[in-house]
């Protein structure tokens, strides 16, 4: 008889999360305040883009994957089973008020869990979409990546015309990063997809599809991009425009968002917002910076692009990918201060793009293990300064809500791994037997020092 893996993993969740099922609902009950605007997300069916329009009443969910990799990893799936546990027990419990689950309530659930998300609580993911085509040393087309100069773009701005897989990385990591199976889907979707941004979230809906059949659990969650396919189709009066026309008002302004990132003003280094480069770089990784004032004024942003390392994969850490870049030029402050993205494309930091994301909660994948505190606490600190009226004016305008959204963490001792090679960048499709990684069950953690 074949083991139901969605039942295993619900009782996982409910022995081991409960309190973050409790905090969850009695956030809605209490502090949620629905003023947002409509929020328009999408997702991928039957090879097909289709949009949907959430108001907001809602309360949002969020989770995240890059579009770093076009195979799901075993880190990305568990974030997405973790969400739509999390989404379908708050939902319950909302409803129902806040008991321990009976037996009727588990057998409900269960079935909830067989359906698309349905109720108070929606599930998005947040696609972030100026990250590195190959950060992480893992995606498949890495080669030609290189080889047509894209690999400082960021991954919205990648032309697909001269990607294909590269028969080298697949023979290397066979079964350890990447499947066959994988491969197949892979190459079918860069065929048919009008972008890159496309072509990946194909590649994965199809992987999520599949798993449906695995796991009993329908992971198709309806996502967002941002911060680049945000800023391009707002305009200069957008959310994202505002955000970063502020935080560069004046030298108090750049210095409280530098605050916020536990930095100081000395050196001048660290760019808000990382200008691309006339030739297509966008790298946070590979730009270099430098703040110029005149007095109170900021006068100018000196960026140079170089050539630099990004980021090994798990299974071979001398394996580091890399984005090649040279270029450098300067940009009037005012450029900055009255931000139009249509004249000059740039990479927001996430602490500030992240108020632009309709979520009331958060998933965040092994924050202290596998993730970045120092990412966390900026997050949480501008939105202190933003609820004290100190950075970012006309927030309201926006109905952006400064109350710092409840924070949960997959357990990082409770990361899946590859079964053989203990990786969590390994895709799904590397995992012969689904059930082992089951094992290690579903918790989360309320991540209370970040209030």
């Amino acid at each position: 008889m074949p083991i139901d893996l969605c039942r295993l993993l619900a009782e996982d969740f409910m022995k081991n999360s409960w309190e973050c099922v409790k905090i969850l609902v009695k956030r809605i009950n209490t502090d949620f305040k629905p003023s947002r605007q409509p929020v328009s997300l999408f997702c991928f069916k039957k090879g097909k883009k289709v949009k949907t329009e959430f108001y907001g009443d809602h309360f949002f969910l969020r989770g995240s994957v890059e579009y770093s990799n076009p195979q799901l990893t075993i880190e990305e799936v568990q974030g997405i089973i973790g969400l739509r546990l999390m989404e379908a027990f708050g939902n319950y419990f909302f409803d129902y008020g806040l008991d321990y689950p009976t037996k009727k309530d588990f057998c409900e659930i269960c079935e909830t869990l067989k359906k698309p998300p349905k109720g108070k609580i929606v599930p998005f993911l947040l696609n972030t979409d100026e990250i590195e085509a190959d950060r992480y040393s893992i995606n498949p087309l890495r080669n030609s990546i290189v080889e047509s100069g894209q690999s400082a773009f960021p991954a919205s701005n990648v032309k697909i015309d001269d990607l294909a897989i590269d028969p080298r990385f697949f023979e290397k990591y066979e079964n350890s990063l990447i499947s066959a199976k994988e491969i197949d889907i892979i190459d079918t979707n860069l065929g048919k997809a009008d972008s890159y941004l496309d072509f990946i979230d194909k590649a994965k809906y199809e992987q999520l599809d599949d798993l449906f059949r695995i796991f009993g659990i329908d992971l198709s969650i309806s996502a967002l991009r941002m911060p680049l396919s945000t800023l391009e189709n707002e305009d200069q009066n957008g959310l994202l425009h505002n955000i970063i026309s502020e935080s560069h008002k004046d030298h108090d302004s750049i210095s409280k968002a530098y605050a916020c990132m536990n930095r100081s003003l000395n050196k001048r280094t660290t760019l808000l917002t990382i200008p691309h480069s006339p030739k297509g770089y966008g790298s946070k990784r590979a730009a270099r910076g430098k703040i110029s004032f005149d007095g109170k004024k900021l006068r100018n942003i000196r960026v140079k692009y170089r050539t630099t390392l990004l980021y090994p994969n798990e299974v071979n850490k001398e394996d580091v990918s890399i984005a090649k870049a040279f270029d450098d030029f300067t940009l009037n402050g005012e450029k900055f201060f009255n931000y139009r993205f249509s004249d000059t494309p740039s990479s927001p930091q996430f602490f500030l793009y992240s108020l632009g994301s309709p979520e009331d909660a958060a998933v965040w994948h092994g924050v202290g293990t596998f993730g970045a505190p120092k990412l966390l606490r900026s997050y949480v600190s501008i939105r202190h300064f933003c609820a004290k009226n100190q950075l970012i004016g006309n927030l309201e305008k926006f109905n952006v809500k400064t109350l710092v959204p409840l924070q949960f963490n997959l357990d990082p001792k409770k990361m899946w791994t590859h079964p053989v090679y203990n990786n969590i960048d390994a895709s799904i499709g590397c995992v012969k037997n689904l059930s082992k990684l089951t094992k290690k069950g579903m918790k989360l953690e309320y991540l209370s020092d970040f209030k």
